[in-house]
């Protein structure tokens, strides 16, 4: 940014990456979400599963596993529950 406030190219498109980062964090987020609640049921058991330490993860959560850019691992476990299950 410069000193009256407006930003810089370099800035705008600092901002810009970082949107589209968030963006498809966001997106890979609510792509396990919805996976994990055509098992659980619904919005809020699919959040406690999310949120859940589970052994499947060593303790950890599908939320961190998501977060730290391993999506895939949980998704690959979410196919192997049945519904009804969330372990």
């Amino acid at each position: 940014m410069t000193q009256d406030g407006q930003l810089t190219p370099g800035s705008l498109d600092a901002l810009r990456t970082r949107f589209e980062e968030q963006s498809r964090k966001a997106q890979t987020y609510y792509a396990v979400m919805h996976a994990i609640r055509g098992v659980v049921g619904n919005d809020d058991a699919a959040n406690a599963w999310m949120n859940a330490a589970l052994p499947a993860f060593d303790g950890g959560t599908p939320a961190e596993l998501v977060g730290a850019g391993r999506a895939d691992e949980v998704l690959e476990h979410i196919r192997t529950l049945k519904p009804g299950t969330s372990k």
